[in-house]
């Protein structure tokens, strides 16, 4: 039997969908920037609130706030990208999320600054940098925790998927074969040959180097226990302190390679080891 091919007329919908829900993605951005921009230059300053006798519509401030809004929103937006590809593709810690935040923040201070002063060259005002720095911090201030809002559930979506669902593409000769992260046990290394074992003991061996495999996995999930084997959290059955401080790790039964089942870190290794298993 062949297999079916998507008519023009599946397509087309499919096609129409994705457009429709991004554009509805993007209509519902722009009316709560609209509603927000509203809130705050209306009540920025008394002669901005409906109920003043000489209210005026504060349109230089509504504009400079949807163009200032929609530049954050672009250098937030394409800030995250670069992190999600460079970092939160492999590990999302609370150090790079500092990174990320604090890097926008900065991005936003070098585009606010000659933006304000031109605004108020604009407006015929008179520059201020007291004004200017305290516009900054507030500005900051509602950045940091809109952007929060706004990526905080891509952020644990994209944590969840780096130690739980990830995968591996292992090349083995001809082959190919995916695995998840939680379906590995341990990679290791033998007679210059490393193999990857599964959960359920089976072995799979692989054209990759411990070195090159230690460079794409996520290592909250996996630790470089020596230059023989890699360990995943949930294989480590037993630790045990030994001699000079080292440690012995017995791993889970269904480790049926004698050489690799038990094996030691040194103490050079062993802060190193605890931290990441704790």
């Amino acid at each position: 039997m062949g297999t079916t091919q998507p008519t023009k007329n599946t397509v087309k919908i499919v096609w129409h969908t994705c457009i429709s829900s991004s554009a509805w993605r993007w209509f519902k951005k722009a009316i709560v920037l609209i509603i927000f921009s509203l809130v705050v230059n209306h009540l920025a300053a008394s002669d901005n609130f409906l109920d003043s006798g000489s209210y005026r519509f504060p349109i230089v401030g509504f504009l400079f706030t949807i163009i200032l809004s929609t530049l954050v929103g672009i250098i937030a937006h394409l800030n995250f990208k670069f992190y999600k590809k460079k970092h939160f593709s492999k590990k999302v810690e609370i150090v790079t999320i500092v990174r990320f935040m604090a890097s926008t923040l900065g991005y936003i201070t070098i585009m606010y600054i000659p933006a304000d002063i031109i605004a108020e060259i604009i407006a015929g005002g008179r520059i201020e940098f007291y004004y200017v720095l305290i516009g900054l911090l507030i500005t900051l201030l509602i950045c940091f925790i809109l952007i929060g809002l706004l990526y905080a559930q891509d952020i644990y979506n994209l944590y969840k998927l780096s130690i739980r669902d990830a995968e591996i593409t292992i090349d083995s000769g001809t082959k190919m074969t995916k695995l998840t992260y939680e379906n590995i046990a341990c990679f290791y290394s033998e007679n210059k040959i490393v193999y990857t074992v599964q959960n359920d003991g089976t072995t799979i061996n692989t054209d990759f180097t411990l070195n090159e495999l230690e460079e794409k996995i996520n290592d909250q999930l996996f630790f470089r226990a020596n230059r023989q084997i890699i360990i995943h959290k949930d294989t480590v059955d037993q630790i045990e302190k030994i001699e000079n401080g080292k440690l012995r790790i017995r791993l889970k039964a269904f480790i049926k390679n004698n050489a690799i089942a038990e094996i030691n870190i040194s103490r050079y290794k062993r802060k190193a080891f605890m931290d990441w298993f704790q």
